[in-house]
């Protein structure tokens, strides 16, 4: 990684931007090798303070290191890619908590940005705060119209732009990039859920909180007639036996399986848990390991894996607990599957300001 790249990915401090116009901010930040593109909001020091007010703590105590620029990740930090994304300061506890999801070490943050494979860190939103904050966890949640869906999402890109450094070459090597490096960010459709909060499956326990999984843009999973589980998930399970997807040939690869809320239905009213979910998909979603074999001369397996013949069915995955269920979404009959990178482990955390 070249020196020069890395210095020109400084993070962006307090500027005096009060009288910029949008089109003179754009021009500032795209000279220093700032910003995504996109138009900013210029972060001048009584709208930085208007997010950190909403924080508690020191707003220079550093929340984590973020590779592969290994930037400290602050309040202040956060408070100011916050205003340039264009976020609301109610949600200002969701930054600061993904920052600090951002350098945990299972997420392997610097595996994600080095890899030339299109992942993306999706935030997904939970609880209370989904309400507070203007979070869409219904129709169109991965879609445009919704502000805290897409400032938040793209404040999280711009943290891993501005302090990580993931610049497009020396810094993020994913080979064409993808959509959801702009913004990626839903929220758990809890209202529409017949299980518990994701969170509380995975030992979380507070009102709010996030979780931060790297995976590719969302596969669809379609299916308009079916009236009980099998059928619904038989396609889940269709969209997660590609050979493409990297968690193919790596064993603790997970994947997010978010059900539409009529699907979910279906699949709760015959009386299925989320776990019954999760083992089905991992029962299922399999191909012959000689398949495997011929398609991938490296392969991240377990030894058991290994040890059977290539007549043998395998799964995409290999424990039934890399397959997360939660509900997104609104009306329809669809869901969607995202495959993680392969590398990573999620991420949820209870949201702290």
């Amino acid at each position: 990684m070249s020196t020069t790249s890395l210095q020109r990915a400084e993070p962006p401090d307090l500027l005096d931007v009060s009288d910029v116009s949008p089109e003179a901010l754009l021009d500032l930040y795209a000279a220093h090798g700032w910003g995504d593109g996109l138009p900013l909001v210029p972060p001048t020091p009584d709208r930085v303070d208007a997010m950190l007010a909403e924080t508690d703590g020191d707003p220079d105590e550093v929340l984590g290191v973020l590779p592969p620029r290994f930037g400290k990740a602050t309040r202040r930090m956060v408070a100011i890619n916050a205003v340039l994304a264009g976020c609301v300061p109610d949600v200002m506890p969701v930054l600061v908590t993904a920052a600090r999801a951002l350098a945990r070490p299972e997420l392997n943050l610097r595996g994600v940005n080095a890899t030339t494979h299109p992942v993306a860190p999706l935030l997904i939103v939970h609880g209370d705060i989904v309400e507070r904050g203007g979070f869409n966890s219904g129709i169109g949640a991965f879609g445009p119209g919704t502000r805290a869906n897409a400032t938040v999402g793209r404040a999280v890109r711009l943290l891993l732009l501005h302090i990580a450094g993931a610049r497009p070459g020396d810094g993020d090597a994913a080979q064409h990039g993808q959509p959801s490096k702009y913004t990626y960010c839903v929220a758990e459709n809890l209202p529409a859920s017949p299980w518990e909060a994701y969170p509380r499956s995975r030992g979380v326990h507070s009102p709010s909180a996030i979780t931060i999984h790297c995976g590719e843009n969302p596969h669809n999973a379609h299916d308009m007639e079916a009236g009980q589980p099998g059928p619904i998930l038989d396609k889940v399970a269709s969209a997660m036996t590609s050979l493409g997807q990297n968690d193919a040939c790596i064993a603790y690869g997970e994947y997010f399986i978010l059900l539409g809320p009529e699907h979910a239905a279906t699949i709760a009213g015959a009386g299925w848990t989320r776990r019954d979910v999760s083992t089905y998909l991992y029962e299922r979603a399999r191909l012959p390991a000689g398949v495997f074999r011929q398609q991938f001369e490296s392969r991240a397996w377990y030894p058991w894996m290994d040890a059977v013949d290539d007549t043998a069915l395998l799964p995409m995955t290999g424990h039934p607990d890399n397959i997360r269920v939660l509900v997104v979404g609104g009306p329809g009959k669809h869901s969607c599957v995202v495959p993680s990178w392969g590398m990573t482990t999620s991420v949820t955390l209870p949201v702290e300001p």
